[in-house]
């Protein structure tokens, strides 16, 4: 594990270092630091105006700092020369306790506390769009039901192949990458980490992908909806916790139902009972709403929920339990913030152990088929102004994440939600300009 940015320079021929935060709308931003000065900023940090990004500050905040993390570095397959590496960010000496990585940083610490390590695995959806981002790169990809076309996975080879190649040098262990359900749609899979770990690769994935689209011409989006009528993009998040050392799976029990520990079912517990104040931001968008609410898709299904429920092996319930010792949480979508969607996991989890909560019932039914028949589950939330009022009145849930985060994310989202309904459609001309 790297702990000196300098010699990490000096062994790997790097001449700048993107020194990255993640803002609070899950925005990456860097400064572009020599070579020769990032022993000076690994000290001290890199400078920044927070009202510049989206946090919740002011142009009379002084200055905060960026301190790189090493452990996180990742030079850049693609241009060698530049090396990525996560910053933690502090003003007067003082962490910034509404940073996402900050957030997570301190719940990583409280799980730790309690003798936990918490590891997860995402799974990334996004489309490749022309440039200006209005359709799919691939003309061809037309089918009914794209998924796992390979003729359409072929035609994207290039694009596809050098982001994988790039996992394998980095040592991600990258195991599958296929079409996705949506036209012109695709995900990659790599190996499961500890949270933190995720959390880093998987901004660090969003950049990549990105850059490599635009090399060859394209533009890739995590946006959750970016085509109507096409399967979103969701984000999956496979959650399981372990002792200290990382070698005994606490989740997993083969006596108990699904191999799931009582420990288990009790962070499933807290999801269960926090999912519609984590929708805040698990699903943080106006466009969200038009994944978990999705009407029929073209290939037939959204693969989204709209309904809090879990199940086994069953994709169409907010949890699935796929195997003993681990849960899926088939909420989140790609606007997620990567720190943020981790810390919101470990917190409602954390919440669920600690008051021993029950998950409720399992149900193993088709809930796109037969959903109407359970009328005792809550819905998600219907739209972002719901997920913020969820988020609001979820106290324990905001006290968690800590004050100063929650008060600060829900005040600027509530900003983006009243530019959203200030925002004068097409829409409503078509349907209102004659009433």
């Amino acid at each position: 594990m790297t702990t000196d940015l300098a010699t990490f320079a000096k062994e790997n021929d790097v001449k700048y270092f993107m020194v990255s935060f993640t803002d609070l709308f899950g925005a990456q931003r860097a400064k572009l630091v020599p070579a020769q000065a990032i022993a000076d900023m690994q000290e001290d940090g890199a400078g920044f105006a927070g009202f510049a990004s989206w946090l919740d500050m002011t142009p009379a905040h002084a200055d905060m700092l960026a301190i790189p993390d090493p452990s996180s570095v990742i030079q850049l397959p693609w241009k060698r020369e530049v090396a990525w590496v996560a910053a933690n960010l502090i003003m007067q000496d003082a962490l910034v306790e509404q940073a996402p990585r900050n957030v997570l940083n301190r719940l990583l610490a409280q799980a730790e506390a309690d003798g936990l390590r918490v590891k997860t695995g995402v799974e990334a959806e996004f489309f490749l769009l022309t440039p200006e981002g209005t359709e799919i790169s691939d003309p061809y990809d037309r089918a009914e039901k794209p998924c796992y076309d390979q003729q359409a996975v072929m035609r994207r080879y290039d694009v596809i192949a050098e982001i994988c190649d790039y996992m394998l040098e980095l040592g991600w262990g990258p195991y599958q990458n296929d079409h996705e359900d949506a036209n012109g749609q695709f995900e990659m899979n790599w190996e499961f980490d500890d949270a933190l770990r995720t959390a880093d690769k998987h901004s660090f994935f969003k950049f990549m992908v990105k850059s490599v689209a635009e090399k060859h011409g394209y533009r890739a989006t995590f946006m959750p909806k970016p085509i109507e009528g096409l399967t979103g993009n969701g984000c999956h998040v496979h959650v399981s916790v372990w002792d200290q050392a990382g070698t005994t799976n606490a989740f997993a029990d083969d006596s108990k139902e699904l191999g799931l520990s009582t420990r288990g079912r009790h962070f499933l517990g807290g999801i269960m009972a926090h999912a519609s104040a984590m929708a805040a931001i698990t699903n943080p968008t106006v466009n969200s709403y038009k994944r978990i609410n999705a009407p029929r898709t073209l290939s037939g299904a959204s693969w989204a929920p709209n309904t809090i429920t879990w199940t086994g092996n069953n994709r169409t319930h907010m949890v699935r339990v796929p195997g003993p010792g681990r849960f899926e949480l088939r909420l989140p979508d790609g606007a997620a913030n990567p720190y943020l969607l981790q810390a919101v996991i470990i917190a409602a989890g954390l919440l669920g152990l600690a008051s021993e909560v029950d998950p409720g019932p399992r149900y193993d039914i088709d809930m796109y088929a037969e959903g109407h028949t359970i009328t005792d589950a809550p819905r998600l939330p219907l739209n972002l102004l719901d997920a913020l009022r969820g988020l609001e009145a979820d106290t324990t849930l905001t006290e968690a994440m800590g004050t100063e985060f929650s008060t600060a994310f829900l005040k600027l989202k509530r900003q983006e939600w009243n530019s959203y309904v200030n925002h004068f459609s097409q829409w409503e001309r078509d349907y209102t300009l004659d009433v």
